[in-house]
């Protein structure tokens, strides 16, 4: 029962929301839309349910087109970043509530409900009231509702974000466990790649109402086919670096120079994008230094992300462990040009990392 949308648009007020989108989302499959905010993806989700119609273009669903079909009609269920149960209801009520609108018996109400509580390890809460629970509980009430409904879509858009932090991860490791349980196409939208990273299956970068790529996440992840999906995929941001491309040598605005190596590319202007945890504090074999000022260090604990100045570019080092240089010394930090991406001035992948 695949989703298949076709040259999917959405415009309003003369604005443009969504850029013409073709994806096909298969039947049983966890499909990431990430993006930063305003990228499109609630916009996308909206059309995908129902709730707003596209300017133009075509919804499939199991091979039916369902692009004018309302929102009552779709076998769609979405959770949303709110927690959004109704507070008179117990959580057993709360979960069965679209099964009694759809007149189901009471004997199938408690066998699914129990079968979703169970998933979501909400049964000793039962009875009690969404707001006697916990932000987490509360947002598992609302995943079990949509679950229980048996709907073949569930969209869920970035519903863990209001969480804190342990009950985000909390639930983060067990999503792809009950995704894979319901049988359901699902779709989630998130602003973090290690949440697209975590929850597997296909991911769909989207900037500013564009899909930029749309494939299997790991795929996507290495083998960014544009500046704009590898900056989405990456956090801290994608590192940059400018170069004049002659006789295999790259030259910065700043005076540095070295060998970019791997396959001959044209001489030329190209742009170098370097992930975070590739620009190293150290030295290591095949590396090149270049001397940047120390602008900011942030310590995790096992992390540091190290915020440096080369040029007019900022960048974040990623290294495992403890390192606190001086604010505003000079340090090293070392490239390594086997693992860059190269673009080319317009963005598009020339070549991605080696190895």
């Amino acid at each position: 029962m695949a989703l298949e949308l076709r040259d999917i648009t959405l415009k309003d007020a003369g604005q443009t929301h969504l850029y013409p989108t073709d994806m096909v989302l298969e039947d049983a499959s966890i499909n990431v839309l990430l993006g930063q905010t305003l990228a499109g993806k609630t916009s996308l989700m909206r059309v995908m349910a129902g709730l707003d119609k596209p300017s133009s273009g075509r919804l499939i669903m199991a091979g039916e087109d369902i692009t004018g079909v309302a929102v009552q009609k779709r076998n769609v269920a979405m959770v949303y970043q709110q927690f959004i149960n109704y507070p008179g209801f117990s959580v057993y009520e709360n979960i069965a509530s679209p099964l009694r609108v759809a007149g189901v018996s009471n004997a199938e109400v408690d066998k699914k409900v129990q079968w979703a509580s169970d998933l979501m390890r909400l049964g000793p809460q039962l009875q009690r009231k969404p707001l006697a629970l916990s932000g987490g509980q509360q947002q598992r009430c609302a995943i079990a509702r949509a679950l229980v409904k048996g709907a073949g879509l569930v969209l869920m858009d970035e519903p863990l974000a209001n969480l804190d932090y342990k009950l985000r991860e909390e639930l983060r490791s067990e999503l792809p466990a009950i995704f894979k349980e319901s049988g359901a196409i699902f779709v989630y939208a998130t602003t973090e790649p290690s949440e697209a990273l975590l929850l597997g299956g296909n991911t769909a970068t989207l900037h500013q109402g564009r899909v930029t790529q749309f494939g299997p996440t790991l795929s996507v992840y290495r083998q960014p086919n544009h500046l704009l999906t590898a900056s989405t995929f990456s956090d801290p941001p994608l590192n940059q670096l400018a170069v004049e491309l002659r006789d295999g040598l790259a030259s910065t605005a700043q005076g540095d120079s070295f060998e970019l190596g791997g396959e001959a590319l044209p001489d030329g202007s190209y742009l170098l994008g370097i992930r975070p945890d590739h620009l190293r504090l150290h030295a290591e074999a095949d590396s090149v230094p270049l001397r940047a000022v120390v602008m900011v260090t942030e310590i995790t604990g096992s992390e540091s992300f190290v915020h440096v100045h080369y040029g007019d570019q900022r960048w974040v080092s990623l290294s495992h462990g403890v390192h606190e240089p001086a604010l505003d010394s000079e340090i090293d930090v070392y490239l390594q040009p086997a693992k860059m991406f190269v673009f080319d001035p317009s963005g598009e992948l020339v070549r991605g990392p080696r190895g």
